[in-house]
């Protein structure tokens, strides 16, 4: 028990209980924001809310490193030991996701450097920017040619998959490739000029996986 109050007395002197949680709740706040903001305007294909769940407990965890590393040497040695034993592989498939990672990951250092204010205003100007950057990056042009192709296959013919693609499209553009114990999962940007050739395409690629699961996506804004 004398131990534990020592050791509480030596946290409370470095660290400011009452600066600690408002620090915390501010974190978790922007992180929030962060999430909503990049569930509404990314332009990431993969889920994400599920990504973005991620952005909570990263930002918390972030701040409670650097308020330990501020806190105590010895802790802070203490923990550079135990954090290289730590093996952390994220399934980055975009780079936008690996931007927001970082955004959160500043927060957490922001927020746990005891720089709350500084936190708030950067997100208050970073997210606008975001925004803009975003919108300048499109294409304004709102047609209906533009196609999402997602497709499952317990196959490794990717060269055959995409020469049947071009035979019906005229422009295809991989943009994603995970293999696993399953298969593989492709998708495809493309530019259809007739509805009719959909029908086509599937038994075209049929006819290399008669088991392959095809999904066809209608997405007028992306830009090509």
């Amino acid at each position: 028990m004398d131990k534990f109050q020592v050791y509480l007395n030596d946290f409370t002197n470095t660290v400011n209980i009452w600066d600690f949680v408002i620090n915390l709740l501010v974190a978790a706040i922007l992180s929030i924001i962060i999430k909503i903001f990049y569930i509404r305007y990314a332009n990431s294909f993969s889920n994400r809310e599920k990504f973005s769940s991620i952005f909570l407990p990263l930002a918390l965890s972030t701040l409670l490193i650097i308020t330990v590393v501020k806190a105590s040497i010895a802790l802070s040695l203490g923990l550079v030991g135990a954090l290289s034993i730590v093996r952390f592989r994220a399934a980055i498939k975009e780079p936008e996701e690996l931007t927001y990672l970082f955004l959160v990951i500043g927060v957490g250092l922001t927020c746990g450097a005891n720089k709350p204010i500084l936190a708030i205003v950067a997100i208050l100007l970073i997210l606008p920017l975001l925004f803009l950057n975003t919108r300048m990056s499109k294409k304004r042009v709102m047609s209906k040619d533009k196609l999402l192709i997602n497709i499952r296959s317990k196959g490794s013919e990717v060269q055959k998959i995409t020469d049947s693609l071009k035979q019906s499209l005229s422009y295809i553009e991989l943009k994603r490739l995970e293999e696993n114990v399953d298969g593989m999962v492709l998708t495809f940007v493309t530019k259809i000029d007739d509805l009719s050739v959909v029908n086509t395409i599937r038994d075209q690629l049929k006819e290399i996986d008669p088991d392959m699961h095809i999904t066809f996506l209608d997405q007028p804004e992306i830009a090509l």
